[in-house]
């Protein structure tokens, strides 16, 4: 009997590769949708790649067919010249439907914690994009992490670089800050 398969957009990046090692290690089929493949990367062996060409719906459908979940990872974190936040949000939106094409039958899409709490484009966006989920008619499930961070994270390594370094370290507010982290494992 063949394993389930699984598409993870961006596969070989950081929290694509968490999710891909995951699902392999529980026995799933995995492919990605990327425009960075890493033939380097441990994973690449076992995970066939497929191109991110958000402007060809008809090679997103086919990329998509026979997939029973859709493990969304993309999105624009700092946008660039020529692909800011709303690119990324109709970029989604497309592959979104290309999944609804191509009867996914469930779509895991990463957003962000308190997406509707800022008028910041990558919080309208991220508000944007689940509701587009929410109405896509497939199931679904919206994870809203406050923070990643695992083996390989910019944010933490740099804190904790700053904390071995520095004498002081400023925290906003009156220090109580709360996190709800969600934490990514080595790849296996």
């Amino acid at each position: 009997m063949n394993p389930l398969i699984d598409v993870v957009t961006g596969a070989f990046s950081y929290s694509g590769r968490f999710v891909a090692a995951e699902l392999l290690e529980r026995g799933r089929g995995v492919r990605t949708l990327t425009n960075h493949p890493n033939p380097r990367d441990p994973l690449a062996p076992r995970i066939p790649v497929q191109p991110l060409d958000f402007e060809d719906s008809a090679s997103l459908v086919s990329a998509l067919a026979g997939a029973d979940t859709l493990y969304n990872t993309y999105w624009v974190r700092a946008p660039r010249v020529g692909v800011p936040h709303t690119i990324a949000v109709e970029n989604t939106k497309r592959l979104i439907e290309a999944a609804r094409g191509a009867g996914v039958r469930r779509i895991v899409h990463t957003s962000i914690a308190n997406p509707t709490a800022s008028r910041l484009s990558y919080y309208r966006g991220k508000a944007e994009l689940e509701e587009a989920v929410r109405t896509s008619g497939l199931s679904y499930a919206v994870v809203r992490p406050t923070l990643l961070f695992g083996e390989g994270d910019v944010l933490i390594n740099n804190i904790a670089w700053l904390l071995r370094h520095l004498p002081v370290f400023g925290i906003p507010g009156d220090g109580r800050y709360r996190l709800q982290p969600t934490c990514a494992t080595t790849p296996r």
